[in-house]
């Protein structure tokens, strides 16, 4: 099975990306994650520590997600929060429309519209993957996940990639690559996940790309009807 037809049926699965980004961190309760805790640990740790724990509150909201969805919702977006660069991937997926040289090309209230629409699309993105993808958990609850240990040539790098390996009833298992980079604070957070050899980043990417040719670059028009199911099918 080719890499693209393996990505298909890594999302018909309903798992999806952010599946695999809920691995990444703890829920708020006593098995959170503590900003102290992200600068303290290489990235291979941080993963392969937490994803035992999220897998048992994905074990536990099966037992309530049908009935009180939302608060399943909360649990997963808390399980995020502390290790994923949003904003950072919201930029990304922008591209051109939030480079550097295009924010410094505007004029002052060009910068502030910018900034507003880069805060939006944020909160969108946020809000559409974990609503989208908070369901498509529970279908790998139980499932054997492996994490690989960092090789000596990562060692001072300021990002790295963390294999992991996720066995299902597949006779392969599904291969996900966590691209992390050293924040500000020197803490590893999230910059983008390749899966079965799909890059994720670029996927949305294309997407918004393609929404704002459609509109004639009213970024405004593509944040308001942005939609993560549009890259996953």
């Amino acid at each position: 099975m080719s890499a693209v037809a393996r990505f298909g049926s890594f999302f018909g699965h309903g798992f999806g990306a952010v599946a695999g980004l809920c691995l990444l961190s703890m829920t708020g309760n006593s098995h959170a994650v503590t900003e102290s805790a992200l600068g303290s640990q290489s990235a291979h740790e941080i993963v392969a520590s937490t994803t035992q724990s999220v897998m048992a509150v994905v074990e536990e909201a099966r037992t309530y997600a049908d009935e009180d969805p939302d608060r399943y919702y909360r649990e997963i977006d808390e399980i995020l929060a502390p290790v994923i660069d949003y904003r950072g991937f919201a930029r990304s997926v922008m591209g051109a429309y939030a480079r550097g040289d295009r924010y410094r090309s505007l004029s002052e209230e060009g910068q502030v519209q910018l900034r507003d629409q880069l805060e939006r699309f944020t909160g969108v993105m946020r809000t559409g993957l974990v609503a989208t993808y908070s369901k498509g958990l529970l279908a790998f609850s139980g499932s054997r996940i492996e994490v690989s240990k960092p090789s000596d040539e990562e060692a001072g790098q300021t990002r790295v990639s963390v294999k992991q390996l996720i066995y299902s009833d597949e006779t392969q298992p599904y291969i996900l690559i966590y691209q992390m980079g050293l924040n500000k604070e020197k803490q590893w957070k999230l910059r983008n996940i390749i899966i079965e050899s799909v890059n994720l980043g670029e996927i949305y990417k294309n997407q918004f790309q393609a929404a704002a040719r459609k509109h004639s670059g009213d970024l405004d028009v593509v944040i308001e009807n942005w939609s993560t199911d549009e890259a996953d099918s």
